[in-house]
């Protein structure tokens, strides 16, 4: 009885992990085509507030908040990946784990689309004075979001550190194709190559950052795939 609930536990685990690759692929390609229709995001605390008034729905999309979806799915699909590879490195698996929550949780913790809709609504009804300040708000605002502070830049490196691990273990297990292993490997270093490189050297992250987007179009399918076929194991 026991044996045979923890099994059911199990499938329940990797059919969550499975859900969740999926809606990380269905963000990234929302994103995609968000980008492509409604334009890149605003490049600064102006455009934001101007963005939001005249298309608030549209401005929240082209922000961050797509990609909280992507990140915050992370939360069930190393999981999933831990129980599944616990066996074949348990501290690889540990660690892996521990750094993709520890950057989610930041991730969470910065993004700043509510943030600047919040002054943006301030910033439309204000006068000129309390508007410089406004202004100055949503600058600190955005310079301590999830891409440009101090803790943005350390739980990129976790996150991606915590992809290329869990990878690298995946490449000895017989639970996961060698394809899931391998783009994840390929999307997460890139992505790390990127990451590390975008404050001092942008000109050369940005096409890193092209190359690294179909690897991860492959690996949230392979895993979703990977998932459920363990949860059909059992």
């Amino acid at each position: 009885m026991v044996e045979s609930s923890r099994k059911s536990n199990w499938k329940k685990l990797y059919s969550i992990g499975g859900i969740a690759a999926l809606i990380q692929l269905a963000s990234i390609l929302t994103y995609t085509v968000v980008v492509a229709v409604l334009g890149a995001p605003p490049a600064s605390v102006e455009e934001y507030f101007a963005a939001f008034q005249n298309a608030p729905v549209a401005t929240l999309f082209r922000g961050d908040f797509l990609l909280i979806f992507l990140v915050g799915g992370y939360f069930g699909t190393f999981p999933a990946l831990f129980l599944s590879l616990r066996k074949v490195s348990l501290l690889a698996a540990m660690f892996a784990t521990l750094f993709t929550f520890v950057a989610v949780t930041v991730c969470f913790a910065t993004e700043s689309t509510f943030a600047l809709r919040h002054l943006a609504g301030q910033y439309a009804v204000a006068a000129e004075v309390q508007r410089v300040q406004l202004l100055a708000a949503g600058e600190a605002v955005i310079a301590s979001d999830m891409w440009n502070s101090s803790g943005a830049y350390v739980s990129g490196i976790l996150m991606q550190g915590g992809g290329i691990i869990i990878s690298l273990v995946m490449l000895k297990s017989r639970d996961f194709s060698k394809v899931t292993a391998i783009a994840g490997l390929l999307g997460n270093a890139l992505d790390l190559t990127q990451h590390l490189l975008h404050p001092f050297a942008p000109s050369i992250s940005a096409p890193i950052q092209m190359l690294m987007g179909p690897f991860y179009l492959v690996w949230f399918p392979m895993l979703a795939r990977d998932f459920f076929h363990l949860a059909k194991k059992g």
